[in-house]
């Protein structure tokens, strides 16, 4: 006979471990869903990296700002320590002249008070006690005013040198810093661009082929005058380095950053123009419609003008535009422009 007994009824200690254990499972699932990254489209990986060579580019040209104050302060500091090596020379010399008046008369009977408070260390104590004492002759008195003359200059360049050192070492200190900065921005966008497929890769390289194509075209069709004779020589030399890659810090002749390849191409035309871009555009008569553009003139591009390039003619510049690519022409609206710089 068949039992017909109701089954045993789960215990509030399985409930509870059951109930436990589903919501575990739930909320593991949750943290994995949130955990794995959404798979980022073509369009959004291309956004962010063109916005990290942008904050790149940036700090560039405030390395390139930075190592010509160190180029400049190494000079400054190099003439500085020459000249006190020199003034330290001659107030030696003044010294041992002021010795040997003490030798001799020294043989011819014993030094005076004069003269050994002119060998004192402090010659300008020494002037204001011999003015009371009237003890100085005119020789003498020539003697120590060439010596307290000469310790000041040489205590002021000392002092100068010294303040030049630590300028320079801050400048190190802040070229170390910019460095670091553009190496993680450059790291950050390669990981971006590696979470790309091979195929969307090369999209972006025959996308950029393609502009670039089509910007040369644009400039073909132009026929405007340069600005100046200096100018058309830079464009001509500029002209030469299209595909040469962007490399930040670089001034040529085989890379640049954007700074670097407008002034390498200036220099090209016997013209030499100010290394980075901020400084460019205080290099020349601004132009502010785009209408009055020649070619070879800069063009300054966003408000704190971290970006230059050359005007190409027909609304396009050449330029080295950013990591990764290489120098070209670009439409001028593609870039938030400024002014134009007349060289």
């Amino acid at each position: 006979m068949a039992s017909h007994r109701r089954p045993k009824p789960a215990s509030r200690t399985r409930v509870t471990v059951l109930t436990a254990t589903a919501a575990a499972a739930v909320a593991i699932s949750s943290q994995a869903a949130q955990a794995a990254p959404a798979k980022q489209t073509l369009k959004s990986v291309k956004a962010q990296v063109t916005a990290i060579y942008d904050e790149t580019e940036q700090v560039t040209e405030k390395l390139d700002g930075a190592q010509e104050k160190q180029k400049k302060l190494q000079k400054q500091v190099s003439e500085i320590q020459d000249e006190v090596a020199r003034e330290q020379g001659e107030l030696n010399d003044l010294q041992d002249q002021l010795g040997a008046l003490a030798s001799a008369q020294y043989r011819s009977g014993g030094i005076d008070e004069s003269v050994q408070l002119l060998l004192s260390a402090d010659p300008d104590d020494y002037l204001d006690k011999a003015s009371t004492l009237d003890q100085l002759s005119s020789k003498q008195a020539d003697a120590l005013e060439q010596i307290a003359a000469k310790k000041r200059s040489l205590d002021q360049q000392k002092a100068e040198a010294a303040t030049k050192l630590q300028e320079l070492d801050d400048t190190r200190a802040e070229l170390a810093k910019s460095k670091k900065e553009i190496q993680a921005k450059l790291a950050k966008a390669t990981k971006l661009l590696n979470s790309l497929t091979a195929a969307q890769r090369a999209s972006i390289a025959a996308s950029n082929a393609s502009a670039a194509s089509r910007a040369a075209s644009r400039v073909d069709l132009g026929d405007d005058t340069a600005a100046t004779a200096r100018a058309a020589e830079a464009l001509a030399a500029g002209k030469t380095k299209i595909g040469s890659p962007y490399v930040y810090g670089a001034s040529g002749p085989n890379s640049f950053d954007c700074s670097g390849f407008t002034s390498w191409a200036y220099a090209q035309a016997g013209v030499s123009i100010p290394r980075t871009s901020e400084s460019q555009a205080s290099a020349g008569t601004r132009i502010y419609s785009q209408s009055q553009l020649k070619p070879g003139d800069l063009v300054i591009f966003y408000s704190d003008y971290h970006h230059v390039g050359l005007y190409a003619g027909n609304g396009m510049v050449l330029h080295a535009p950013r990591t990764g690519e290489s120098v070209k022409y670009e439409s001028i609206g593609d870039m938030p422009f400024q002014f134009g710089v007349r060289i």
